[in-house]
């Protein structure tokens, strides 16, 4: 028997990628490894939309719960879960699908990406220097240093800068020499699912209602009493971010509710832009009634090439 392809669903946040998961996993004997950076965190639930074990349909879900809340994400350490996982399953005649919208993580798994090392003290040094004088000096650095790298990192992405940097003292290489390419290492089908702008921006609304509903300020509560705000990445995710700031009280509920809406549709523009760049991507509009036929026929469609 021939081994299935790795499918990735993929796009932006509330999109609806999830229950499309699930609903492949069940038509073709598959399971779910999760490819969205913030619910590898153990607690980080209603914030994240990370689904119930009665939404995930007796599908196992795999790399759920995996950091504490303050741990540093790494998405080479993403790369060292997920490959053994993929392998396993294709080797058992499993359909692995990966899902999320953490475009890097999804590119980690899939294609010819490595990860350079790291150096505690060039990395300390650069991040005092952040921290001193903000990330503009040093995106100007990157940008004698590296202009491909400059161009492909948002002039105040800090921790991206101090990356790329690193990177480039300790390896004396480009940093634009690690970033990702479109040269896969598994045979694959990404499928993305695809919401009108109007319509995901109403989407991203509700659902940031929905989260305040279920009891998102008290889940970012509890977090906080272990150490979220320590957390470098877990204290920026989407919603934690701002409810940490209300608990503070930086901002009123209605301000961060209204905060982790704007930043969230924010992202999902970024989102978008980074996976209509991948040209392998097969887009199926979400609001089709026969999404998952359309998204069955691209899977056995890749099968037949």
């Amino acid at each position: 028997m021939s081994q299935p392809p790795v499918i990735a669903v993929v796009g932006p946040t509330a999109a609806g990628k999830s229950d499309l998961a699930v609903e492949l996993a069940l038509e073709l004997g598959g399971e779910v490894i999760n490819a969205d950076s913030m619910q590898l965190y153990r607690g980080m639930d209603i914030g994240t939309a990370k689904l119930t074990p009665a939404e995930r349909r007796g599908v196992p879900h795999h790399l759920l719960d995996v950091w504490d809340v303050r741990t540093t994400a790494s998405v080479a350490e993403y790369q060292a879960m997920a490959r053994p996982l993929m392998d396993d399953l294709s080797a058992r005649g499993a359909a692995p699908i990966l899902v999320g919208g953490s475009g890097l993580y999804v590119r980690a798994a899939l294609d010819d990406l490595e990860f350079p090392g790291t150096d505690p003290e060039i990395r300390a040094r650069l991040e005092a220097e952040l921290a001193a004088g903000g990330p503009a000096p040093l995106h100007a650095r990157l940008r004698e240093l590296d202009p491909q790298a400059a161009g492909a990192i948002l002039p105040s992405n800090g921790r991206r800068i101090v990356r790329a940097l690193e990177v480039i003292e300790l390896s004396g290489r480009p940093f634009s020499a690690s970033m990702p390419s479109y040269e896969a290492v598994y045979d694959s089908v990404q499928l993305g699912v695809e919401v009108p702008r109007a319509v995901l921006d109403e989407r991203v609304a509700r659902r940031v209602e929905r989260m305040w509903e279920a009891g998102l300020v008290d889940e970012v509560r509890s977090l906080a009493e272990q150490g979220l705000a320590e957390g470098r990445t877990a204290s920026r995710a989407l919603g934690y971010a701002q409810v940490l700031r209300l608990l503070s009280g930086e901002w009123t509920e209605e301000q961060a509710m209204e905060e982790t809406i704007r930043a969230t549709r924010r992202f999902v523009r970024r989102q978008e832009s980074w996976f209509r760049r991948d040209p392998r991507v097969v887009w199926l509009p979400q609001q089709a009634p026969d999404l998952l036929e359309r998204a069955l026929a691209a899977v056995r469609g890749h099968r037949r090439q």
